[in-house]
Order: structure tokens, then C-alpha cells, then sequence
């Protein structure tokens, strides 16, 4: 039996620089716990699987409103494993991930990886709306197959708005069905995971980091807009995520343009 859940996030700028949450809904496979964050001033919240999901022919979704002036992280305690059906008439489940952030907001959106069982059908949808001084910093990873298997089909998609203008659109298939090449030399040259970073600052509005690699299979790309965009490949989950972690870190130690926090 299919499940559609929706699980929904509201953060707002409470007194003295705290951000409240004032809706923390749960449902379904989708379980919201508030857990501490290193950040006294940035609320945190870990999305907890309560049941295996997504399966086939599931509709997920997660709605995520950091309000004017709120600070928020959203991460998860383990990756997601998109699964088979109990029957292939069920059809691909879908995730979709919808943020919306403020003026002079920040979010990070933190998920785990998200991987792709053999047999498995699942498009990823991620879509986010900011205003022009909105803060994100969003990591997607994609780990194709479990140990030993192949991969399941894996769509995904990346729509970001900055102030009613598209920032970044892109797509990307994998598995059986995608178009061919997927896994050639000029795509994924038989890596396993995949994996993005993007981070949006009004910052590099004025200064923003010069393109580079960041090594033999990722890349930094200044987007046309005050942003970033870190693409990388891997052998594995724990060396994709140490790619990004470090880009990451390099990112935020950037000199900001004069006059900027």
C-alpha cells in the first residue's frame, strides 16, 4: 500500500535573536524531532525515519519556511533508501522537498545521502524560493546502489528563485531508463555517488569565489547571482562527504566584500 505524507517546518525570528518554531508537524515515515544545535541562535531539526520509505509508488514531501530574520538547519539522523514496490504497478515514488526563505533568513538544508536500491524508482524534486537577502546553504548527495548492486532509477531535480528570478534549473537521471551515457566517461566515468553543493550569500553579491577544482572529480562554479555551485563524484559515500565538507568550510572562511558580515 502507497503512503503520502507531508511533513512541514515553520521557523520565525523570536526575542533576543532566537528562532522559534512555531510549526513542527510530522506525519507519516516523516518523524520532526527539535535536537540541540551548536548554535544557540539557529534552531535545528532532524528529520528521524519512522518506517522504511520511500517505496514504490509513495508521494513525500517535506515544506520548509525559515520566516524574516529566522536561522534554521534541517539534517537527518540516517540516509534515505529508496526501495521496490511491493508491486512494479505501483510506479516510482516521488519526494518532493519544497524551501522558502525570508528576508535576512538563513537555512541549512542538510539531508543525509539518499540511496538508490536496486529495483527502486524515485524522483527527487527540490524546489526553494528566497528572498534577496536569504541566506541557504543546501547539500544533496546521491548514492547509487547498495554495496554489491546495481542502482535503481534515480531522477532529480534543483529549481532555485532568488527573488522571483531563477538562480539555478538543472535535472539529472541515472539507472534503468535514463538516457544512455549516464554512466560513460563524460558523465559519471563509474563513479557511485554524486553529489552537490550550493550556497547562496548576499555576500557574492560584490566578491564571489573564483572558479576552481577541487581536485581530479569535483568542481566550484560561481553561478550568475550571488552563489555557488560545488559538483562532485566519488567512489563512495564517505569520500563524497568529505569533498563537500571540505568545500564547505573553505566556502564560509571566504573574505567578504567591505562592509559585509
Amino acid at each position: 500500500m502507497s503512503v503520502s505524507a507531508t511533513a512541514r517546518i515553520r521557523a520565525v525570528a523570536g526575542r533576543r535573536g532566537r528562532t522559534v518554531l512555531p510549526v513542527l508537524e510530522s506525519e507519516g515515515p516523516l518523524a520532526l524531532r527539535r535536537t540541540r544545535s551548536p548554535d544557540p541562535d539557529r534552531a535545528r531539526v532532524t528529520v528521524v525515519g519512522a518506517m522504511s520509505a520511500p517505496l514504490g509508488g509513495d508521494r513525500l514531501a517535506v515544506e520548509v519556511r525559515a520566516e524574516d530574520g529566522a536561522r534554521l538547519a534541517v539534517d537527518a539522523a540516517a540516509a534515505t533508501v529508496a526501495l521496490p514496490g511491493a508491486t512494479p504497478e505501483a510506479g516510482p515514488a516521488s519526494y518532493d522537498v519544497r524551501l522558502s526563505v525570508g528576508e535576512g533568513a538563513e537555512l541549512h538544508w542538510l539531508p543525509e545521502q539518499l540511496v538508490s536500491a536496486a529495483g527502486s524508482a524515485l524522483d527527487l524534486t527540490t524546489r526553494a524560493e528566497l528572498a534577496p537577502t536569504a541566506r541557504l546553504v543546501l547539500r544533496e548527495e546521491q548514492v547509487l546502489g547498495r554495496h554489491g548492486e546495481r542502482t535503481g532509477r534515480l531522477s532529480t531535480r534543483l529549481t532555485v528563485r532568488r527573488a522571483g528570478r531563477l538562480l539555478v534549473d538543472q535535472q539529472l537521471a541515472y539507472g534503468p531508463g535514463a538516457p544512455g551515457g549516464w554512466d560513460g566517461p563524460a558523465v559519471l566515468g563509474g563513479h557511485r555517488a554524486v553529489g552537490q553543493l550550493l550556497l547562496v550569500d548576499p555576500a557574492f553579491e560584490d566578491r564571489p569565489p573564483a572558479p576552481r577544482l577541487l581536485g581530479p572529480t569535483a568542481a566550484l562554479t560561481p553561478l550568475a547571482g550571488p552563489a555557488v555551485l560545488v559538483t562532485a563524484l566519488a567512489e563512495d559515500a564517505r569520500l563524497l562527504r568529505g569533498v563537500l565538507d571540505e568545500a564547505l568550510e573553505d566556502l564560509l572562511k571566504e573574505p567578504k566584500a567591505p562592509g559585509r558580515t
